[in-house]
Protein backbone atom coordinates (compact mmCIF):
# COMPACT_ATOMS: atom_id res chain seq x y z
CA UNK A 1 0.00 0.00 0.00
CA UNK A 2 3.00 2.28 0.47
CA UNK A 3 3.35 2.45 -3.29
CA UNK A 4 -0.10 4.02 -3.64
CA UNK A 5 -0.35 7.71 -2.92
CA UNK A 6 -3.54 9.49 -1.87
CA UNK A 7 -3.90 12.94 -3.33
CA UNK A 8 -5.71 14.61 -0.51
CA UNK A 9 -4.52 17.55 1.12
CA UNK A 10 -1.32 19.42 -6.50
CA UNK A 11 -1.52 19.51 -9.78
CA UNK A 12 1.90 20.62 -10.99
CA UNK A 13 1.88 23.55 -13.34
CA UNK A 14 1.46 22.20 -16.85
CA UNK A 15 1.54 23.61 -20.34
CA UNK A 16 -1.69 24.73 -21.93
CA UNK A 17 -4.00 21.80 -22.31
CA UNK A 18 -4.10 20.19 -25.73
CA UNK A 19 -7.54 18.66 -25.25
CA UNK A 20 -9.55 21.80 -24.41
CA UNK A 21 -9.64 25.22 -26.00
CA UNK A 22 -9.37 28.31 -23.82
CA UNK A 23 -13.11 29.00 -23.71
CA UNK A 24 -13.86 25.46 -22.55
CA UNK A 25 -11.12 25.63 -19.95
CA UNK A 26 -12.41 28.89 -18.47
CA UNK A 27 -15.97 27.57 -18.29
CA UNK A 28 -15.00 24.28 -16.68
CA UNK A 29 -12.53 25.82 -14.24
CA UNK A 30 -15.37 27.80 -12.66
CA UNK A 31 -17.02 24.49 -11.71
CA UNK A 32 -13.93 22.96 -10.07
CA UNK A 33 -13.75 24.31 -6.54
CA UNK A 34 -11.40 24.21 -3.60
CA UNK A 35 -12.16 22.22 -0.45
CA UNK A 36 -10.95 23.07 3.06
CA UNK A 37 -11.70 20.69 5.90
CA UNK A 38 -10.55 21.26 9.52
CA UNK A 39 -9.52 17.85 10.84
CA UNK A 40 -10.30 16.12 14.08
CA UNK A 41 -6.59 15.50 14.65
CA UNK A 42 -5.65 19.10 13.87
CA UNK A 43 -4.74 21.06 10.79
CA UNK A 44 -6.62 21.15 7.51
CA UNK A 45 -7.19 18.75 4.66
CA UNK A 46 -7.11 20.51 1.30
CA UNK A 47 -8.65 19.14 -1.84
CA UNK A 48 -10.81 19.86 -4.85
CA UNK A 49 -14.45 19.30 -5.74
CA UNK A 50 -16.58 19.36 -8.89
CA UNK A 51 -20.01 21.01 -9.07
CA UNK A 52 -22.75 18.62 -10.18
CA UNK A 53 -25.65 20.93 -9.31
CA UNK A 54 -25.79 24.52 -8.01
CA UNK A 55 -25.69 23.24 -4.41
CA UNK A 56 -24.04 19.81 -4.84
CA UNK A 57 -20.35 18.98 -5.28
CA UNK A 58 -18.40 15.74 -5.26
CA UNK A 59 -14.94 15.12 -3.83
CA UNK A 60 -12.94 12.17 -2.50
CA UNK A 61 -13.84 10.78 0.90
CA UNK A 62 -10.15 10.66 1.79
CA UNK A 63 -10.30 14.48 1.75
CA UNK A 64 -13.23 14.67 4.18
CA UNK A 65 -12.96 11.49 6.26
CA UNK A 66 -11.37 13.18 9.28
CA UNK A 67 -13.29 16.44 8.83
CA UNK A 68 -15.13 18.23 11.61
CA UNK A 69 -16.57 20.54 8.94
CA UNK A 70 -16.18 21.00 5.19
CA UNK A 71 -16.01 24.36 3.40
CA UNK A 72 -16.18 24.95 -0.34
CA UNK A 73 -14.46 28.07 -1.68
CA UNK A 74 -16.02 29.99 -4.54
CA UNK A 75 -15.47 33.58 -5.59
CA UNK A 76 -13.42 34.34 -2.49
CA UNK A 77 -16.19 33.14 -0.15
CA UNK A 78 -16.51 30.00 1.97
CA UNK A 79 -19.69 27.96 1.89
CA UNK A 80 -20.29 25.33 4.54
CA UNK A 81 -21.41 21.84 3.58
CA UNK A 82 -24.40 20.87 5.72
CA UNK A 83 -24.66 17.27 4.57
CA UNK A 84 -22.51 14.49 3.19
CA UNK A 85 -23.38 11.27 1.36
CA UNK A 86 -20.38 8.97 1.57
CA UNK A 87 -19.40 5.95 -0.51
CA UNK A 88 -16.10 5.21 1.19
CA UNK A 89 -15.47 2.03 -0.78
CA UNK A 90 -15.42 4.00 -4.03
CA UNK A 91 -13.79 7.02 -2.31
CA UNK A 92 -16.55 9.43 -3.36
CA UNK A 93 -18.34 11.88 -1.09
CA UNK A 94 -21.24 14.04 -2.27
CA UNK A 95 -21.66 17.32 -0.38
CA UNK A 96 -24.79 19.44 0.08
CA UNK A 97 -23.72 23.10 0.08
CA UNK A 98 -26.67 25.53 0.36
CA UNK A 99 -26.21 28.89 -1.34
CA UNK A 100 -23.15 27.83 -3.34
CA UNK A 101 -24.88 28.53 -6.66
CA UNK A 102 -22.12 26.91 -8.69
CA UNK A 103 -22.29 26.21 -12.42
CA UNK A 104 -22.70 22.44 -12.87
CA UNK A 105 -20.40 20.61 -15.25
CA UNK A 106 -21.64 18.63 -18.21
CA UNK A 107 -21.10 14.91 -17.80
CA UNK A 108 -19.89 12.29 -20.25
CA UNK A 109 -19.26 8.57 -19.80
CA UNK A 110 -16.08 6.80 -18.79
CA UNK A 111 -17.41 3.76 -20.67
CA UNK A 112 -17.24 5.78 -23.91
CA UNK A 113 -13.55 6.60 -23.57
CA UNK A 114 -10.86 4.77 -25.50
CA UNK A 115 -7.15 4.27 -24.99
CA UNK A 116 -5.18 7.22 -26.35
CA UNK A 117 -8.07 9.69 -26.09
CA UNK A 118 -7.04 13.18 -24.87
CA UNK A 119 -8.24 14.10 -21.38
CA UNK A 120 -7.60 17.07 -19.10
CA UNK A 121 -7.20 17.04 -15.31
CA UNK A 122 -8.27 20.12 -13.33
CA UNK A 123 -7.67 20.59 -9.61
CA UNK A 124 -6.07 22.77 -6.92
CA UNK A 125 -2.53 22.89 -5.66
CA UNK A 126 -1.89 22.86 -1.91
CA UNK A 127 -2.24 26.60 -1.52
CA UNK A 128 -2.54 28.24 -4.90
CA UNK A 129 -4.93 28.43 -7.81
CA UNK A 130 -6.41 25.87 -10.14
CA UNK A 131 -4.05 24.09 -12.50
CA UNK A 132 -4.59 21.94 -15.56
CA UNK A 133 -2.69 18.91 -16.79
CA UNK A 134 -3.18 17.53 -20.31
CA UNK A 135 -2.79 13.83 -20.97
CA UNK A 136 -4.46 10.80 -22.46
CA UNK A 137 -6.24 7.64 -21.45
CA UNK A 138 -3.77 4.83 -20.78
CA UNK A 139 -6.16 2.07 -19.71
CA UNK A 140 -9.74 1.53 -18.58
CA UNK A 141 -9.96 -0.94 -15.71
CA UNK A 142 -13.21 -2.82 -15.12
CA UNK A 143 -14.21 -2.50 -11.48
CA UNK A 144 -17.49 -2.41 -9.57
CA UNK A 145 -19.77 -2.01 -12.57
CA UNK A 146 -17.79 0.70 -14.36
CA UNK A 147 -14.25 1.49 -15.58
CA UNK A 148 -11.63 3.16 -13.43
CA UNK A 149 -9.66 5.52 -15.67
CA UNK A 150 -5.87 5.33 -15.79
CA UNK A 151 -4.35 8.33 -17.53
CA UNK A 152 -1.04 10.10 -18.10
CA UNK A 153 -2.23 13.43 -16.61
CA UNK A 154 0.12 14.39 -13.79
CA UNK A 155 -1.65 15.33 -10.57
CA UNK A 156 -0.62 15.40 -6.94
CA UNK A 157 -1.66 16.52 -3.45
CA UNK A 158 -4.51 19.01 -3.38
CA UNK A 159 -5.98 17.74 -6.64
CA UNK A 160 -8.01 14.98 -4.98
CA UNK A 161 -11.65 15.38 -5.94
CA UNK A 162 -10.81 17.42 -9.02
CA UNK A 163 -12.19 16.59 -12.45
CA UNK A 164 -10.99 14.63 -15.45
CA UNK A 165 -12.59 15.97 -18.63
CA UNK A 166 -12.79 14.68 -22.19
CA UNK A 167 -11.99 16.75 -25.26
CA UNK A 168 -15.58 18.01 -25.40
CA UNK A 169 -15.32 19.43 -21.87
CA UNK A 170 -17.47 16.76 -20.23
CA UNK A 171 -16.68 15.29 -16.84
CA UNK A 172 -15.61 11.66 -17.18
CA UNK A 173 -13.84 11.05 -13.86
CA UNK A 174 -12.85 12.30 -10.42
CA UNK A 175 -9.10 12.51 -9.72
CA UNK A 176 -8.38 10.08 -6.90
CA UNK A 177 -4.95 8.44 -6.54
CA UNK A 178 -1.63 7.66 -8.17
CA UNK A 179 0.93 4.88 -7.96
CA UNK A 180 4.56 5.51 -7.17
CA UNK A 181 7.22 4.72 -9.71
CA UNK A 182 5.32 5.27 -12.93
CA UNK A 183 4.90 8.09 -15.43
CA UNK A 184 1.33 7.19 -16.36
CA UNK A 185 -0.05 5.77 -13.14
CA UNK A 186 -2.80 8.28 -12.34
CA UNK A 187 -6.30 7.03 -11.59
CA UNK A 188 -9.76 8.61 -11.61
CA UNK A 189 -13.11 7.32 -10.40
CA UNK A 190 -15.56 6.90 -13.30
CA UNK A 191 -18.32 9.48 -13.64
CA UNK A 192 -20.88 6.66 -13.72
CA UNK A 193 -20.30 6.15 -9.99
CA UNK A 194 -20.87 9.87 -9.42
CA UNK A 195 -24.12 9.91 -11.38
CA UNK A 196 -25.35 6.95 -9.39
CA UNK A 197 -24.66 8.88 -6.18
CA UNK A 198 -26.60 11.87 -7.48
CA UNK A 199 -29.57 9.63 -8.23
CA UNK A 200 -29.36 8.06 -4.77
CA UNK A 201 -29.12 11.49 -3.13
CA UNK A 202 -32.65 12.24 -4.27
CA UNK A 203 -33.74 9.75 -1.61
CA UNK A 204 -32.34 12.02 1.10
CA UNK A 205 -29.33 9.99 2.16
CA UNK A 206 -27.26 12.97 3.30
CA UNK A 207 -25.88 12.92 6.85
CA UNK A 208 -24.38 15.62 9.03
CA UNK A 209 -20.71 16.28 8.29
CA UNK A 210 -18.72 14.38 10.92
CA UNK A 211 -15.53 12.29 10.74
CA UNK A 212 -16.15 9.10 8.78
CA UNK A 213 -15.52 5.57 9.98
CA UNK A 214 -11.74 5.18 9.70
CA UNK A 215 -11.98 1.39 9.62
CA UNK A 216 -13.62 1.56 6.18
CA UNK A 217 -11.12 1.91 3.34
CA UNK A 218 -11.49 2.70 -0.36
CA UNK A 219 -10.70 -0.11 -2.78
CA UNK A 220 -7.27 1.27 -3.62
CA UNK A 221 -6.17 1.49 0.03
CA UNK A 222 -7.22 -2.06 0.91
CA UNK A 223 -4.66 -4.74 1.69
CA UNK A 224 -2.89 -6.20 -1.37
CA UNK A 225 -5.02 -9.34 -1.55
CA UNK A 226 -8.25 -7.30 -1.27
CA UNK A 227 -7.35 -4.80 -3.98
CA UNK A 228 -8.78 -5.09 -7.50
CA UNK A 229 -6.74 -7.31 -9.81
CA UNK A 230 -5.56 -4.37 -11.88
CA UNK A 231 -3.82 -2.91 -8.83
CA UNK A 232 -2.39 -6.28 -7.84
CA UNK A 233 -1.04 -6.57 -11.39
CA UNK A 234 0.50 -3.10 -11.23
CA UNK A 235 2.41 -4.07 -8.08
CA UNK A 236 3.73 -7.22 -9.76
CA UNK A 237 4.83 -5.25 -12.84
CA UNK A 238 6.59 -2.67 -10.71
CA UNK A 239 8.62 -5.36 -8.93
CA UNK A 240 9.08 -7.44 -12.11
CA UNK A 241 7.51 -10.59 -10.67
CA UNK A 242 6.63 -12.02 -14.05
CA UNK A 243 5.72 -15.58 -13.06
CA UNK A 244 3.31 -14.24 -10.43
CA UNK A 245 1.85 -11.83 -12.99
CA UNK A 246 1.37 -14.74 -15.38
CA UNK A 247 -0.52 -16.70 -12.75
CA UNK A 248 -2.70 -13.73 -11.77
CA UNK A 249 -3.47 -12.92 -15.41
CA UNK A 250 -4.47 -16.49 -16.24
CA UNK A 251 -6.81 -16.64 -13.25
CA UNK A 252 -8.24 -13.24 -14.14
CA UNK A 253 -8.81 -14.15 -17.80
CA UNK A 254 -10.62 -17.32 -16.74
CA UNK A 255 -12.92 -15.35 -14.44
CA UNK A 256 -13.55 -12.49 -16.90
CA UNK A 257 -13.13 -13.96 -20.40
CA UNK A 258 -14.48 -10.86 -22.19
CA UNK A 259 -11.98 -8.48 -20.57
CA UNK A 260 -8.95 -7.66 -22.72
CA UNK A 261 -6.81 -6.41 -19.85
CA UNK A 262 -5.70 -9.77 -18.35
CA UNK A 263 -4.76 -11.04 -21.80
CA UNK A 264 -2.54 -8.02 -22.41
CA UNK A 265 -0.91 -8.48 -19.02
CA UNK A 266 -0.43 -12.18 -19.71
CA UNK A 267 1.31 -11.29 -22.96
CA UNK A 268 3.62 -8.93 -21.09
CA UNK A 269 4.43 -11.54 -18.42
CA UNK A 270 5.19 -14.21 -21.02
CA UNK A 271 7.26 -11.86 -23.15
CA UNK A 272 9.39 -10.84 -20.19
CA UNK A 273 10.01 -14.54 -19.53
CA UNK A 274 11.27 -14.98 -23.09
CA UNK A 275 8.21 -16.93 -24.30
CA UNK A 276 7.57 -14.94 -27.46
CA UNK A 277 5.15 -17.29 -29.23
CA UNK A 278 2.88 -17.67 -26.20
CA UNK A 279 3.06 -13.92 -25.63
CA UNK A 280 1.98 -13.29 -29.22
CA UNK A 281 -1.08 -15.46 -28.74
CA UNK A 282 -2.05 -13.59 -25.54
CA UNK A 283 -1.62 -10.24 -27.28
CA UNK A 284 -3.80 -11.48 -30.15
CA UNK A 285 -6.50 -12.36 -27.64
CA UNK A 286 -6.28 -8.90 -26.09
CA UNK A 287 -6.51 -7.28 -29.50
CA UNK A 288 -9.55 -9.30 -30.50
CA UNK A 289 -11.39 -8.27 -27.33
CA UNK A 290 -10.36 -4.62 -27.36
CA UNK A 291 -8.56 -3.33 -30.46
CA UNK A 292 -7.09 -0.31 -28.63
CA UNK A 293 -5.94 -2.33 -25.59
CA UNK A 294 -2.37 -1.46 -24.57
CA UNK A 295 -0.27 -4.58 -24.91
CA UNK A 296 2.97 -3.19 -23.60
CA UNK A 297 3.94 -0.95 -20.65
CA UNK A 298 3.55 2.75 -21.42
CA UNK A 299 6.60 4.15 -23.19
CA UNK A 300 7.84 0.91 -24.79
CA UNK A 301 8.05 0.16 -28.53
CA UNK A 302 5.31 -1.47 -30.54
CA UNK A 303 3.78 -4.70 -29.32
CA UNK A 304 4.69 -8.01 -30.94
CA UNK A 305 2.96 -7.96 -34.31
CA UNK A 306 -0.01 -10.21 -34.92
Amino acid sequence: MSAIVMLAPLLAAAPACAALDQADYVAIAASVLRVEAPRQRGGYALGSAVALAPDKVVTNCHVTRDALAVNILRGGLRYAAVGQAADVGRDLCLLDVPGLDAQPVRTGRAMSLHVGQPVTALGYTGGTGIQNSPGEVVQLHRHDGARVIQSSNFFNSGASGGGLFDDDGRLVGILTFRLRGGEAHYFSAPVEWVLQMMKDSARGNFRKVVPLDTSALPYWQAGPSQQPRFLQAAALQRTERWTELERLSREWAALEPTDAEPWGLLGLALERQGRAEAARHAYDCAGSLQPDAPTRPVGTPNCISH
